[in-house]
């Protein structure tokens, strides 16, 4: 498999990820501040990120950067909710 090929599948893998989360949460499936939600975003702007770095488009990387960031903040905050 080409590098494109890969890079294209993964991004194809986090819009999925994204979409999905977003259409869980739309649908009252999961919460906006559950594990499972922060999860799918993180995966899913993970593989983006990847993917608009590769093909050099910045503003949609940057995006995914801090979507990246968000969800990170989020979960850090769902661990020490669970710690505590």
């Amino acid at each position: 498999m080409d590098s494109s090929l890969f890079i294209n599948l993964i991004g194809w893998a986090g819009s999925a990820a994204i979409l999905l989360a977003y259409g869980l949460v739309s649908t009252k499936r999961v919460q906006g501040d559950s594990a499972p939600y922060q999860v799918l975003n993180l995966v899913g702007s993970v593989c983006l990120l990847s993917n608009t770095v590769y093909w050099g488009a910045y503003p949609s990387s940057f995006v995914n950067l801090v979507w990246t960031g968000i969800a990170l903040f989020a979960l850090a905050g769902i661990v020490r909710r669970k710690t505590a």
